[in-house]
């Protein structure tokens, strides 16, 4: 019968390279297939953010405007991914927004005034935790807005995001989606986990109680925004880490930047976790 021994300090010290620890580990037979998985996954991710510092370089010596719009139900791991793509980025030419809810001024304006100030200048990204799409699926399902302001939205965003295309606006628009099972686990573990007790909100609680209605309004979304100008990607989310190399593979694999070719990596997405939204796509939520 095989014993399985785990590993020591010193084993940990004496090895030189992932190498010479996935050996030690198959040596001493030891249950570490999480191990292994995590430093493969860092090493991956490693190699895709070097890409990405590249990919930052073109933009800005080409004052190119792109903005990546991250929007999914809570949980999803919208955040986690955005984290991700700027982990390594010049902060002088890339930013994050996530808009709180619209003062009182703002909510006398044009829907899309706010949003208009954050969209990047030349040479910039911005990577958007949530957007103009609230308005689409968020505001509707929690009665933030009225029915006249939600259909309006809906005939106006497609012209919105035509002019901006039309202009040079590099548009990615990621849908994260998660399985209404998983997005209770992660609630629960939000709830658990004292540093991430924070994201926890009473909305959070409706997002499970009226799934059905996140579905709907998901749904009407996609048919009517999906333009061949600014498509919906959709990244299945339930692997998190999985989702997040997709998710820079994707980005990366629609701009021929200057050393593209020397990537030590992969740079196209893997089409059974990124795609086109098609409406006969079978979808996880």
């Amino acid at each position: 019968m095989e014993t399985k021994e785990g590993l020591s300090s010193e084993d940990f010290q004496n090895a030189k390279n992932n190498e010479d620890l996935f050996a030690l580990i198959k040596e001493k037979n030891t249950a570490c297939k999480k191990v292994k998985e995590t430093i493969l996954y860092n090493e991956e991710l490693r190699l895709l953010q070097i890409e990405l510092v590249k990919l930052q370089r073109w933009i800005s010596n080409n004052n190119k405007r792109v903005a990546i719009i991250f929007e999914g139900r809570d949980a999803a791991g919208k955040g986690g991914n955005i984290r991700r793509f700027m982990e390594h980025l010049n902060p002088r030419s890339s930013r994050l927004v996530a808009l709180n809810k619209p003062t009182e001024i703002e909510k006398g304006q044009w829907y899309f005034q706010r949003y208009i100030k954050e969209l990047p200048n030349p040479g910039e990204i911005v990577f958007f935790d949530r957007s103009w799409y609230n308005r689409a699926v968020v505001e509707p399902v929690m009665g933030f807005c009225s029915d006249q302001q939600y259909k309006e939205f809906l005939v106006q965003v497609p012209e919105f995001e035509h002019m901006m295309y039309e202009d040079g606006v590099i548009i990615i628009k990621f849908w994260l989606s998660i399985t209404k099972e998983e997005q209770l686990k992660r609630f629960e573990g939000r709830k658990e986990n004292p540093l991430k007790r924070w994201k926890f909100s009473p909305v959070d609680k409706q997002g499970q109680i009226l799934w059905d209605r996140y579905t709907h309004f998901k749904e009407e979304m996609f048919s009517k925004t999906h333009t061949s100008y600014s498509p919906w990607m959709m990244i299945k989310t339930n692997d998190k880490k999985v989702a997040r190399l997709e998710a820079i593979r994707h980005v990366l694999s629609q701009f021929d930047y200057e050393g593209k070719e020397e990537a030590k990596t992969v740079l196209n997405p893997d089409p059974n976790v990124v795609m086109r939204y098609y409406r006969s796509n079978t979808q996880i939520d």
